[in-house]
């Protein structure tokens, strides 16, 4: 892939990274998704070869590189399978959150064991009746005294289990009009009373990324872990969505890249009726439609993340690019099991696996509805 944003220290960095990988993550991926979790220890890993929050500052323990190398480490963790979204979410949504608002103390606190896999991240905003309608969330933290009072429920939840640090999204105060004004953000630990797991979501894909629901039962969170100021979680959410449906994209067109890329090898060695299944008119057409929304995909998407590096407010574009990106992955994962035959329906092939995992692509970071909404409201309409 070359994609113009990156330079000859992205290639390097590149390989460098599928090696590891090579080494560490594909030989046990089909174990890890058996066993409906990623261990702790490739995060460690992962941490130890400065794969984990690459671009902040050096002092916190990251590398303090461009973007383009986060990219990078999306591509690749895609490559290997949708269930490594986990890392991507780490990295790239909960982390900037406390690298753009938190405090020197936060980040002194936090970083450096998030740089080195020590500490593992979540986002909670999704509830049980409120999933992308984030102002009328009904968690609630109430200050008193040097502590917020939290209570509430959250689901749908990726790291839930494993995470060390979680990012909640919750209600400062409740009777606030119009309802985002009263949102803030909380980083809650691990140990903290009144923090529980609930269920780990047994999910149709994506079986090893460990998905949960977390519970607060007035748990007492310290003051000092609001991010960012009082009523402003809502402004705070907004801005960084913009990255967290890019790196959706990313993820999306890579998956669909590598479906494609394994179905033609499989038409070619497949026989029938005497010949290579690739010599059909009817699955040539079905691969080259396939081939001509994935390519002109890629040259959309490489061209929204040289804006997003740039700085550049391009929430309009990435909407589209979240949508129609998930909706060629989806299609692309539909048609390339049926190219399979019947063999494409079997748990040890990987279509299989990339057929399940594909659909919440077009749910997640907001629904693909969502995103339409945000676009015409954009255009005017």
């Amino acid at each position: 892939m070359e994609h113009a944003y990156l330079t000859e220290d992205h290639d390097i960095f590149r390989k460098g990274l599928r090696k590891f990988l090579e080494q560490e993550a594909y030989p046990y991926y089909e174990k890890w998704e058996e066993q409906r979790m990623i261990p702790r220890s490739f995060w460690e890993k992962m941490g130890e070869q400065g794969f984990l929050c690459p671009d902040i500052d050096e002092k916190y323990g990251g590398s303090g590189v461009d973007w383009g190398f986060s990219v990078v480490i999306n591509e690749e963790l895609e490559r290997v399978g949708t269930s490594m979204i986990g890392l991507s979410l780490h990295n790239d949504i909960v982390i900037p959150y406390i690298t753009s608002y938190g405090t020197e103390e936060q980040k002194q606190r936090w970083l450096p064991k998030s740089a080195s896999g020590e500490a593992i991240t979540a986002l909670a905003m999704t509830e049980p009746g409120t999933g992308s309608d984030v102002a009328n969330i009904k968690t609630t933290a109430i200050l008193e005294g040097d502590h917020y009072r939290l209570n509430g429920q959250k689901t749908f939840i990726t790291n839930g289990i494993h995470s060390d640090l979680v990012l909640v999204a919750c209600k400062t105060d409740p009777q606030a009009e119009p309802k985002h004004k009263g949102v803030s953000l909380l980083i809650v630990a691990r140990d903290t009373p009144g923090f529980s797991r609930g269920r780990k979501l047994n999910k149709v894909g994506c079986h090893s990324q460990d998905t949960a629901e977390l519970i607060f039962e007035d748990c007492l969170v310290p003051k000092e872990n609001l991010i960012g100021e009082e009523g402003k979680g809502f402004k705070y959410l907004m801005e960084k969505l913009q990255q967290e449906r890019l790196l959706v994209a990313i993820s999306a067109q890579v998956s669909a890249e590598k479906m494609l890329e394994m179905t033609k090898e499989y038409v070619k060695s497949r026989k029938a009726f005497g010949q290579p299944v690739s010599k059909f008119q009817n699955t040539q057409f079905k691969l080259v439609e396939l081939a001509t929304d994935i390519d002109m995909g890629r040259v959309y998407l490489d061209q929204l993340i040289a804006k997003h590096m740039a700085g550049e407010d391009i929430v309009t574009q990435v909407s589209m690019a979240k949508w129609k990106s998930t909706e060629v992955l989806n299609e692309t994962a539909a048609q390339c099991m049926k190219l399979h035959g019947g063999y494409g329906y079997m748990e040890e092939y990987e279509i299989a696996r990339r057929f399940k995992d594909a659909p919440v692509a077009a749910i997640y970071a907001g629904t693909n509805e969502i995103m339409k909404t945000i676009i015409a409201k954009n255009m005017g309409l």
